[in-house]
């Protein structure tokens, strides 16, 4: 029998789920079917490579390293055919592009904005996501770049600095603001709301405080940034997030923290070995572009 792609993708998919039953649904294809065609490849590589003798489906010491081989082979394929209708000139083109909540509110629009108004021919796929299951997603062949925070990357993970992003105080501007800097023990006193521990920026903002030796005062946790700005933007709540947002939103001032919480470089991520598409290579020089120009209008240059 000559091998098939479809044999590889029913492989993995009865990998996945542990399961031919949630297998053969996923595929829309009968329990039957899977199962015969599944005997198929294992006749035609001459080993077995699923268990099925417990109450989950798992992969054979052999179907473990012949899944391995089955992930890569159809994730360059898939390269493989992007490439082959990529087109240098960006009349079209498509780019996956993942990045980190905080940078729908103030990033996102703007670089999107720029891509459109250069070529608009090229469709983008945006989605959001933790960083950790960015760079895995990367690696996977799943998303094409991503915006991030520098630091210790995976290996396969290639990063590119945009730019470094400070946080400091958000509150409304309907309301008085401190004239000057907030100490860092004013976060004890004021009430917050702050994004939940999910989120990089928490995390940050949780770190900043512990070396501070302040334990924040948190009034609520919300779980998107809109959500968060509406909040501060509608009551006397503060929050800590990037200064950017707060020049970005309407509605919004920032207050510096002193001191202030330690920079995060944004970077662009990829697989170092992937193929870039023209419309990610676009993209990448107009990110840097925009970014380079923001922060020079920020410092005044």
């Amino acid at each position: 029998m000559a091998l098939e792609l479809r044999h590889l993708r029913y492989l993995l998919a009865v990998a996945e789920h542990h399961s031919f039953t949630r297998a053969a649904e996923e595929l829309h294809i009968s329990q039957p079917t899977l199962s015969q065609q599944i005997k198929q490849l294992e006749r035609t590589v001459g080993v077995r490579l699923l268990d099925r003798g417990g109450r989950a489906v798992r992969l054979t010491d052999a179907g473990e390293a012949y899944a391995h081989h089955a992930r890569r082979a159809l994730r360059d394929l898939a390269a493989a055919e992007r490439a082959v209708h990529d087109v240098g000139d960006l009349s079209r083109g498509h780019l996956r592009l993942a990045l980190t909540p905080t940078f729908t509110a103030y990033l996102l629009g703007p670089l999107l904005a720029a891509l459109h108004e250069a070529h608009p021919g090229i469709t983008v796929e945006v989605r959001e996501m933790a960083q950790d299951r960015m760079e895995s997603a990367l690696l996977a062949d799943g998303t094409d770049l991503g915006i991030a925070f520098a630091g210790p990357h995976p290996p396969g993970i290639a990063a590119t600095a945009l730019f470094t992003e400070t946080l400091g105080l958000v509150a409304s501007s309907a309301l008085p603001v401190p004239e000057g800097p907030v100490p860092a023990a004013g976060l004890a006193d004021r009430p917050l709301a702050l994004l939940n521990g999910d989120f990089a920026t928490r995390r940050h903002v949780d770190a900043y405080c512990a070396a501070q030796g302040v334990r924040p005062r948190v009034a609520v946790e919300a779980d998107s940034v809109q959500a968060l700005t509406e909040l501060v933007r509608r009551t006397g709540l503060a929050t800590v997030l990037p200064d950017a947002v707060a020049r970005e939103q309407p509605g919004l001032t920032r207050v510096p923290l002193l001191p202030p919480p330690p920079p995060r470089t944004v970077v662009l991520l990829r697989r170092d070995t992937a193929y870039q598409s023209a419309a990610a290579r676009a993209f990448t020089a107009l990110a840097r572009e925009a970014t380079a120009a923001r922060g020079a209008a920020e410092r005044g240059d």
